[in-house]
């Protein structure tokens, strides 16, 4: 049985109630955004590449795709390669700079059936260069890359799924 009460109790609980609600919407804005604090984009560039899929066996003793590493190259403004982008995350420049990431943040990829868009707190771990000076990267405009849609059959068996992204890079 539901029992509906009126007077100024009930608009102590409503208000409170609001409250967390409000205070819970705020909360889960701020994880889904991926915008990084405190920061100017320094420069951007468009990735062309691979998501890596390993089959491997999950808790329940049965196959399935886990993602393992990107391989892909990111290409400036006027088409040139300028920055591989691998394992670990991490991002090598021409000139030996090098920044390695931790995923702060994600959000749905604007295109269905995509990545997701990342904000990545970087770390500088190569020489001095173009990367040196960057603290975020960003993922957007992500297109593909995920898991294939062919069961994996044998495990270890590696898989890819090609996919394209901006990355911008900020101090």
């Amino acid at each position: 049985m539901i029992r509906l009460t009126t007077g100024p109790k009930l608009g102590t609980r409503l208000s409170i109630g609001a409250g967390l609600m409000l205070a819970a919407s705020a909360w889960s804005a701020r994880a889904e955004s991926i915008d990084p604090p405190d920061a100017h984009a320094s420069f951007s560039a468009k990735a062309s590449g691979v998501q890596i899929y390993a089959c491997e066996y999950d808790a329940n003793h049965a196959l399935g795709w886990v993602y393992k590493e990107p391989r892909a190259t990111l290409f400036d403004d006027r088409g040139a390669a300028v920055i591989e982008h691998s394992a670990g995350p991490s991002w090598e420049a021409r000139d030996g700079s090098r920044i390695e990431g931790r995923v702060l943040a994600q959000s749905p990829s604007n295109t269905p059936d995509s990545v997701p868009q990342l904000l990545l707190r970087a770390r500088s771990t190569g020489a001095q260069g173009t990367l040196s000076p960057v603290r975020y990267v960003q993922r957007v405009k992500t297109m593909g890359g995920m898991k294939p849609s062919a069961p994996c059959t044998a495990e270890h068996e590696s898989g890819s799924s090609p996919y394209l992204a901006t990355y911008v890079f900020y101090q």
